[in-house]
């Protein structure tokens, strides 16, 4: 059993080890590696494969009771400090190992499908491939240091991918809008992990949580200084999560391809932040000032997200704050202690995102044989209507998800979601009021997406909506880059509107059977955390607890507890039947009703244009300003030196004229001058 720890580092190599005999091939031959597109896919694959059977093996001997596993060697050294690198595998670890390999692996899977006529095809395998090994690396990183260097990997492959097809306006400025907003975060948790550092000597987790409540307890460090290292470290989840007030960026990530969305902005990048909440507890947990902030920040953000979704016509973009509401309940439940339930449903909901998100890549490839690939048209819900007879495995599979997400038992997110809500009542009533209320909405908004997109008649050939909305965007229609082959697209086309197939088609098998795949987690999974028999919280339990000391079992306040939260569930699933299914309630006589709150959730909470007016444009009232001094200020003195060099120059010249007469009169009148001051001394 030791040697499959000792070999555990395989596990990010594998796919680092794939990313980089494509890429290689890419740079150096690659019109060759272009035409083996099929061959690298595969052999990217098979290592991603290879590195999650061995993911699954270290997992079940964790489950086993095998003790922690670290092995470290000496990266740097100066003076009396050393820091070490190497890998850790423990229960936290193991499991994140094979939620990362598994869901990565259904994602490449349905790559094939999905980006089958890119010209991109590769190098697309090759940037997931990079993605997965960071993530990876990330995972079983033993320390703080190690933490961070993957993180910034993770964080660069996201630039790569959400930019992915650079040649595209929206996608060049989403990826440069991720980065510079994940590097607000990530400067905040390098000052955080300096200042730890600077209090504890240490970056190793353990250490640095044990250290610090000694410092705090025994009056050395300010509980107020603690506080504020702990909330900086915050800062790195609260970009990479997608949390209030940097959670911009994710929506408009939704501008790379489908799998991107599937694999990073659902079930592991954006899990990073929850993950590295989960790494840095020993630290939080003794601080209450820092766990009450990451519990109000998950708090509004999950109310947040849940409102802005309630109105997006973009299915992605509607996923998108679906994510950011999730992950909202997930830093939630680390705020208020929940260690175990916010670990919890990272699992269920990385099942059942990715689920959902890769089903709404397949309904806008089936799209696009009817629009065209402009997302304006193939991702916009009012086109859509009535899949469900052209997509049946589709259509299925998202509706269990949408079960899934809406905390509907017996399926996985009614145990994570409702174990959070019943720690969130015992924490703070207001916390659980809010997070009851979001639950509401989050069944409302995605059985609103369900019916929009799976019932009712087909709308996709309505040209008076097409060029409304063309006509809102100013887009024009294209054709890729994308799933369809663009020669099947031209053959299509039969007049002026663009139109190409009659209805939508159902995806090839390697676009449905990641569907299928991910659905069984997404109906069971749940269950290793009911709460009489919670199998979860005995194999992940919070660093501080003892695995005997688990909360008794209360039948009868589990039933309040999850009658209520499946109540305000089912009301939201009947608002949403009513408005969008029996079309008994009009949608638009309620937003003409209430125009204010109708904006206010249609334009994002105005969050963009704020930061747009304070940030963008305040930059560069500001840099125009700096310029300007600048140029009077800073240049203005160089050209004056200049000159006064140019001048004197210029004087100095005629006297130097080689005439000796010229000289001895100079100084003859030097020497009258020097005696006319001295004798008026």
């Amino acid at each position: 059993m030791e040697t499959l720890y000792q070999y555990a580092w395989l596990v990010p190599v594998l796919p680092l080890v794939g990313a980089m005999v494509v890429g290689i091939g890419l740079l150096s031959f690659s019109q060759i590696t272009v035409k083996l597109r099929q061959i690298n896919a595969i052999f990217i694959i098979s290592l991603l494969g290879a590195a999650m059977v061995l993911s699954f093996a270290l997992l079940w001997s964790q489950i086993q009771g095998h003790e922690t596993y670290t092995q470290m060697f000496e990266w740097a050294a100066a003076g009396n400090f050393r820091l070490k690198m190497g890998y850790t595998i423990d229960h936290l670890s193991a499991l994140m190992n094979v939620i990362v390999t598994t869901v990565a692996l259904l994602v490449m899977i349905y790559t094939d499908g999905y980006m089958a006529h890119d010209p991109g095809y590769v190098r697309f395998y090759a940037y997931l491939s990079l993605f997965s090994s960071s993530m990876l690396g990330l995972v079983i990183s033993p320390n703080l240091v190690q933490v961070y260097v993957f993180w910034e990997l993770v964080g660069m492959c996201s630039y790569l991918l959400i930019g992915f097809w650079f040649y595209r306006k929206a996608a060049a400025d989403a990826c440069q809008k991720a980065f510079v907003t994940n590097r607000v975060g990530d400067f905040g948790l390098l000052l955080g992990m300096l200042g730890l550092f600077w209090a504890t000597g240490s970056f190793d987790f353990d250490v640095m949580g044990d250290r610090l409540e000694t410092l705090v307890s025994s009056g050395t460090l300010a509980p107020a200084l603690a506080a504020l290292f702990a909330i900086l470290v915050f800062l790195g989840p609260v970009a990479k999560s997608a949390q209030f007030p940097l959670h911009v960026w994710l929506p408009d990530a939704m501008e790379g391809p489908t799998p991107i969305s599937a694999l990073i902005h659902a079930a592991t990048m954006v899990a990073a932040g929850v993950f590295l909440i989960a790494r840095m507890y020993p630290v939080f947990e003794n601080i209450p000032a820092a766990m009450s902030t990451i519990a109000w920040t998950g708090c509004f953000t999950a109310f947040l997200g849940a409102t802005i979704a309630l109105t997006q016509n973009d299915i992605k973009k509607g996923l998108a704050y679906s994510t950011m509401s999730q992950l909202g309940y997930m830093v939630m439940a680390m705020g208020i202690g929940g260690y175990t339930a916010g670990l919890f449903h990272l699992m269920t909901h990385a099942y059942f995102k990715a689920m959902l998100f890769l089903g709404s890549g397949s309904v806008i490839h089936g799209m696009e044989a009817v629009v065209g690939h402009e997302p304006i048209l193939a991702q916009d819900m009012r086109l859509m209507g009535g899949l469900r007879k052209y997509m049946p495995i589709t259509s299925i599979t998202f509706l269990i998800g949408t079960l899934a997400i809406s905390g509907i038992p017996p399926f996985a997110g009614f145990w994570s979601k409702d174990e959070i809500l019943g720690l969130a009542f015992q924490a703070n009533p207001l916390l659980w009021l809010v997070g009851w209320l979001t639950a509401g909405m989050t069944a409302f908004y995605m059985f609103r997406m369900y019916f929009l997109t799976f019932e009712g008649n087909f709308r996709g050939k309505d040209k008076g909506i097409q060029k409304q909305l063309l006509a809102f965007s100013g887009a024009i229609p294209t054709f890729g880059p994308g799933a369809m082959d663009i020669k099947e697209l031209e053959s299509d086309v039969h007049d002026d509107h663009h139109s190409h197939s009659d209805t939508p088609h159902e995806s090839p098998f390697t676009m449905y059977f990641p569907l299928v795949a991910l659905a069984v987690p997404s109906v069971l999974i749940g269950l290793l955390g009911k709460p009489w028999d919670n199998d979860f919280e005995h194999f992940i339990h919070a660093p501080s607890e003892v695995l005997e000391e688990v909360s008794h079992f209360d039948l009868t306040e589990f039933g309040l507890m999850a009658g209520s939260s499946v109540g305000i569930s089912l009301i939201g699933i009947t608002l949403a039947v009513l408005m969008y299914l029996q079309k008994k309630i009009d949608p638009a006589a309620i937003a003409k009703k209430y125009p204010t709150l109708y904006q206010l959730s249609l334009n994002k909470w105005y969050f963009d244009d704020i930061y747009d007016r304070v940030f963008v444009q305040g930059c560069r009232r500001l840099a125009r300003q700096i310029m300007e001094v600048d140029y009077r200020v800073i240049d203005g003195a160089v050209n004056l030196t200049g000159l006064a060099t140019i001048v004197s120059g210029e004087g100095l010249k005629y006297l130097e004229n080689g005439r000796v007469q010229f000289y001895a009169l100079i100084i003859f009148a030097a020497v009258l001058g020097l005696v006319i001051m001295f004798s008026l001394v």
